[in-house]
């Protein structure tokens, strides 16, 4: 559980720092642009990686609550819609112009029904964490005013909707062989 912890810690850690304003520009101004990226990216992969091999690697702990059945039965459709919100979150989409930051918000749909639908301690810890730091990352956000408008390109919300929901099918098709646990009728 260790392993996961610290993942947990590395990546979302570094993923809060833009919402700290003041320290994301004094490391800025120390490091510059390209090595505070580098930066981000090599603790944030690490952090990842760490995740993903806890993760795998925990037991599953207590039961701290039983699944909530309504979240097992609108996981389908409300992964494809967090999906559609992650594919359309670096686009000029129509989708990112009217809800602003769509990449936390289907973070936090994809920890939300995660989190429901689970109730093991090592799915509490990892989808629990995963909402609280989009919640926090979406406040700061929002407060920050950190969005640039631009002009969206209705092409782009339809690659957006065809590769959010693909990949939403995708993942649930191989969810058992990905993640251990068959989540629809059709998965492998």
């Amino acid at each position: 559980m260790m392993m996961l912890v610290s993942g947990l810690v590395l990546f979302l850690g570094i993923h809060l720092v833009p919402t700290l304003p003041g320290m994301r520009n004094r490391l800025l101004e120390r490091y510059g642009d390209k090595r505070y990226k580098g930066v981000f990216s090599l603790v944030s992969a690490i952090g990842l990686v760490l995740i993903v091999i806890g993760y795998a690697r925990a037991p599953d702990g207590a039961r701290l609550f039983a699944p909530f059945p309504f979240a097992m039965a609108i996981a389908p459709i409300a992964m494809a819609v967090s999906f559609v919100l992650l594919a359309a979150a670096n686009m000029k989409t129509r989708i990112r112009s009217a809800v602003r930051h769509p990449m936390l918000i289907g973070v936090g749909i994809w920890a939300l029904v995660h989190l429901l639908a689970n109730g093991t301690e090592k799915a509490t810890l990892l989808f629990g964490a995963f909402l609280a730091y989009a919640v926090i990352d979406l406040a700061s956000a929002s407060s920050r005013h950190a969005f640039k408008p631009f002009r969206p390109v209705a092409r782009q919300d339809a690659i957006a909707l065809v590769a959010g929901v693909l990949l939403a099918l995708l993942v649930m098709t191989f969810h058992r062989q990905l993640f251990g646990v068959r989540t629809v009728p059709w998965g492998l």
